[in-house]
């Protein structure tokens, strides 16, 4: 649908989204109106505001003109609020007279599922493109630019939202669930912009981060989406973000079987698998949050907190119990409590009674709270040291002569020492005596949950402010190389074994030795040079799973062993009518060690992926996998093996060897080279197992399949 390359920004998107002049055609003066509520959503802007509708004179109070082309000057934004059968003409004749662009409420396109409304919604996009009028919509609510006070959406009540200002910018497909956050000021959040994107037919999420990642007022991007139609658009505008020092936070919807198909009908977005956008958020430096109530607070403390410091936070607590739970959290997180050094612990002990806590967590109890001197020294005592590079405070009960009067203190620690303050409201009094004060503060981040509270550290600790670069490991010429293994590979998408281990060996990854038999006599021969034990594995184009069909036998120890086994196997052929038998392939036995699955495949909106698990043949049942965008930089192959669960494995866990890390990073890297030069005739790759042992990892099993 979206056939730009690249990303709008304030060049191309400024006079939609920061008009001076708005026309709203199809204003109407009947109450509840979609055109009467725009109107009287820009009760606040100072721009000129023109209604539009050759029906009236005048609508709720602006003149009304009857068309377009009658302005007294082309309008920056045009708001059309017509039927969808009407669209087309009003965006052909909103090019041609030079407006900055367009949005369009009307629904019935593509989310229809109708091919002939499918087309509708693409000739709007193609009209953007040709006339330069970029598109907000079809099926979208609107959008406001909370600074102008323009309330370019048909939304009800948009003027009595409190003119609050913050740096919060918000990003959402969705029109209605994302609407819900422009009444973030309610709560004292404010906000730069709501963008809904709707259908898409040209402006869309990705242009919208990017336009935010530009604008002055901007400090960080909240956005909720369900898919995007160009991956490599998603990752150009977040790293335009990331390079502007603003994060993006988003919520991925639609990582479900059921929600996809539910997105399909919603927007007509075509949505990728949620392991590939996991990649690409951490390709561009993306936070994900996993549930919609998390965004707000972890893109607020974001867009408050500046770069991360220290190795961790310090947590104080008046109560013994909020500091157990925090401790919880943190764990779960993986964010690091630095324990208190000597001289600080010996500080702490003089302040705090001997039924206290001088650790981290660290329980001043109640009875400091009485002493402001101690409580200040406490907090000044570990934010002074460079080990703590944020503050935590619990907030368990909210009291005007508490909760109000601690936050000139609080406000103080964030100033003095340029480290943010995390007060988390544990509170059920939710909006209690300085709830508003503490999340409005521009020093201060709330939280309603501790568990939110720590993964937002976690992933605060986790950002790094720059792109990761690929250094290329393997050679250069093995693309060549490698597109001669594969002109010459039998008809057909898979590979043999024999023929997907000389592609990896291309690459520098280990491969087993082996070699094909095509007589027992031979097999014999290739076991004896190879050396016992060995595994025999019939060698055929058409047969993808050797095990499941019973056609390997391994751990042959001698010559006796590998006759019988080769007449198990060629039995077994010989029932397989339409299978092409090319031999039986004899390979050594790797030793014992710690199996790792490696694979990658060629995703459609973000193109190469690699894989890694640990597990081998269990590897569907641990679930124990990370995925990368391919070619992968040192620390992306870094972070996939610091993201196993089962990472321990590779340590040397209960007496087992220790996997050589550098090693399996090595075979990460080269194997997301590989897909990544191939992705254009290679569909995807399974090596399993990798059997990482005393001499190295080694590919045992492997199996490519050929791009259609």
């Amino acid at each position: 649908m979206n056939r730009r390359q690249g990303v709008y920004g304030r060049a191309e998107l400024g006079r939609l989204l920061a008009p001076k002049s708005v026309a709203v055609v199809g204003a109407s003066p009947t109450e509840g109106a979609f055109g009467r509520r725009t109107i009287e959503n820009l009760a606040g802007f100072q721009g000129q505001v023109w209604a539009v509708n050759p029906k009236y004179d005048q609508v709720a109070g602006r003149p009304c003109f009857p068309s377009l082309d009658r302005l007294p000057a082309a309008p920056d934004a045009v708001v059309i609020v017509v039927p969808r059968e009407r669209v087309e003409p009003l965006i052909e004749q909103s090019a041609r007279i030079g407006a900055g662009g367009a949005i369009v409420y009307a629904s019935g396109y593509a989310e229809t599922g109708r091919e002939d409304r499918r087309r509708e919604q693409e000739r709007l996009g193609e009209i953007a493109i040709a006339g330069r009028l970029p598109i907000i919509g079809p099926n979208c609510l609107g959008v406001i630019n909370q600074g102008l006070r323009a309330g370019m959406t048909f939304m009800p009540d948009y003027p009595d939202v409190p003119p609050v200002s913050g740096g919060l910018g918000i990003v959402s497909q969705s029109g209605a669930m994302g609407y819900l956050f422009v009444q973030l000021p309610e709560r004292a959040i404010g906000i730069t912009h709501y963008l809904a994107a709707g259908n898409s037919c040209d402006a869309d999420v990705c242009d919208f981060i990017s336009y935010l990642a530009e604008d002055p007022a901007t400090t960080a991007i909240a956005c909720l989406f369900e898919g995007v139609r160009s991956g490599p658009r998603l990752i150009l505008a977040a790293e335009k973000a990331r390079a502007a020092g603003k994060a993006v936070v988003a919520y991925k919807m639609a990582v479900g079987e059921a929600s996809r198909k539910a997105a399909m009908s919603h927007t007509g977005t075509l949505v990728g698998t949620d392991a590939a956008y996991r990649a690409a958020f951490a390709r561009a430096g993306i936070v994900p949050v996993s549930d919609m109530e998390a965004m707000v607070e972890t893109a607020s403390f974001l867009a408050k907190a500046g770069p991360p410091s220290g190795r961790g936070p310090a947590v104080i607590v008046t109560s013994g119990g909020a500091g157990v739970i925090a401790a919880d959290k943190a764990e779960l997180a993986g964010v690091v409590l630095p324990q208190p050094a000597p001289e600080l612990r010996q500080a702490l002990l003089a302040e705090i009674p001997e039924y206290g806590s001088a650790a981290n967590p660290c329980d001043v109890t109640a009875q400091v709270l009485n002493v402001p001197e101690s409580f200040t020294r406490v907090i000044d005592g570990f934010l002074g040291r460079q080990e703590y590079g944020a503050l935590v405070y619990p907030m368990v009960y909210a009291h005007p002569s508490v909760t109000q009067r601690r936050l000139p203190q609080l406000r103080k620690f964030a100033a003095d020492h340029g480290k943010p303050v995390c007060v988390v409201w544990m509170t059920e009094w939710l909006e209690g005596p300085g709830a508003k004060d503490y999340e409005g503060d521009p020093r201060l981040c709330l939280f309603r949950s501790m568990a939110r509270c720590m993964a937002t550290l976690a992933s605060w600790y986790r950002r790094d402010a720059s792109s990761p670069k690929p250094v290329r490991r393997s050679d250069p010429a093995a693309r060549g190389k490698a597109l001669g293994i594969l002109d010459a590979a039998v008809p057909g998408r898979t590979l043999t074994e024999r023929e997907s281990k000389a592609l990896l060996a291309l690459y520098g990854i280990p491969v087993s030795p082996e070699a094909l038999a095509k007589t027992k006599a031979e097999a014999v021969a290739i076991a004896a040079r190879l050396g016992y034990p060995v595994a025999l594995k019939l060698e055929s184009p058409d047969l993808g799973h050797k095990t499941e069909a019973g056609v390997v036998s391994l751990g042959l120890a001698d010559a006796a062993a590998v006759e019988a086994a080769y007449d198990r196997i060629m039995a077994k052929a010989d029932t397989m009518v339409d299978a092409r038998i090319n031999g039986v392939l004899v390979a050594a036995m790797a030793k014992p060690g710690v199996e790792l699955v490696l694979g990658a495949s060629v995703d459609n909106q973000f193109g190469p992926l690699v894989a890694v698990g640990l597990g081998g043949v269990l590897v569907e049942v641990l679930k124990d996998t990370a995925v990368g965008l391919a070619p992968v930089a040192d620390s992306e192959a870094a972070r996939l093996i610091d993201g196993l669960k089962g990472r321990v494995l590779l340590e040397g866990y209960r007496g087992m060897p220790k996997v050589e890390r550098a090693a399996v990073l090595d075979l990460v890297i080269r194997l997301s080279e590989l897909i990544g030069d191939l992705s254009d005739r290679i569909a995807e790759v399974d090596v399993n197992p990798v059997i990482c042992g005393p001499a190295g990892p080694v590919a045992v099993d492997a199996l490519v399949v050929k791009a259609p």
